[in-house]
């Protein structure tokens, strides 16, 4: 059976390129719009080491955009919804699921040196720029960030490139301002998904008295996420296939 479910992954990778990332640990920051749909597809590519982090449960405005959002799961742990999930894509896979937010005060707890990949898909500036920090300093880590996914609506220009590099993207140009402010620096550079596209929202929808937030779109937080493990899988990929090159020279 386990065969059959891994067929067409070993088709296009091959057998060796797919025992290897099973080994692989990822760790996934945020698994909301952006997140929950990079960690979906990673289990599906075969990666069956991943560690899941978000602090919140599943509110009725996830829904429209968030993977394991369900009228069924509304109130449910967001990791532990998604854990459940991913079990049952791959009962094989070893999903750690944290209730826990990531913050300089909290960092230390997750032992980032012990993962090979890390995804950045949080929301808070504060947290997500320490990450970056915190994720770059690491030799031996690949590193992934999410840009803001809100207020987009054409899937057409999402785009990739090295942090330094993105434009149009008001959280990247925030993360930059503060970087420079604080005279605090990523030790080396990274891929970024952002799109330019920015609209406008329409806040005379907002109930009076509700809390204010941007309006995004689950065509685009899936794309922002299935990119981002894209990318994570090519990286992987080519790692793989230059480590087989230097072992058939040597």
């Amino acid at each position: 059976m386990e065969e059959d479910f891994w067929l067409r992954t070993r088709l296009i990778l091959g057998d060796a390129f797919v025992r290897k990332i099973k080994a692989t640990k990822v760790i996934v920051f945020g698994v909301g719009g952006v997140g929950s749909w990079c960690v979906e597809a990673l289990v599906r590519n075969g990666i069956e080491q991943i560690t899941i982090v978000d602090c919140d449960v599943v509110a009725p405005s996830n829904v429209n955009r968030q993977l394991m959002a369900l009228t069924t799961t509304v109130g449910q742990v967001k990791v532990e919804a998604m854990r459940e999930r991913l079990l049952q894509i791959n009962p094989n896979a070893q999903i750690t699921a944290l209730q826990k937010v990531y913050s300089k005060e909290t960092a230390d707890e997750f032992e980032l040196e012990k993962y090979d990949v890390i995804v950045d898909a949080i929301d808070s500036l504060t947290d997500k720029a320490n990450l970056i920090l915190h994720a770059c300093s690491l030799k031996n880590s690949r590193f992934y960030s999410s840009m803001g996914a809100a207020l987009k609506l054409d899937p057409t220009k999402i785009c990739v490139d090295e942090f330094w590099k993105v434009n149009g993207c008001p959280l990247g140009a925030a993360l930059r301002k503060r970087f420079k402010k604080n005279k605090t620096f990523p030790a080396k550079k990274f891929k970024c998904v952002f799109s330019p596209e920015l609209k406008e929202n329409h806040e005379d929808v907002l109930p009076e008295g509700a809390e204010r937030a941007n309006g995004s779109l689950v065509h685009i937080t899936g794309i922002f996420g299935f990119t981002i493990a894209g990318l994570v899988m090519m990286d992987l990929e080519k790692s793989f296939q230059q480590n087989e090159k230097i072992s058939d020279e040597v």
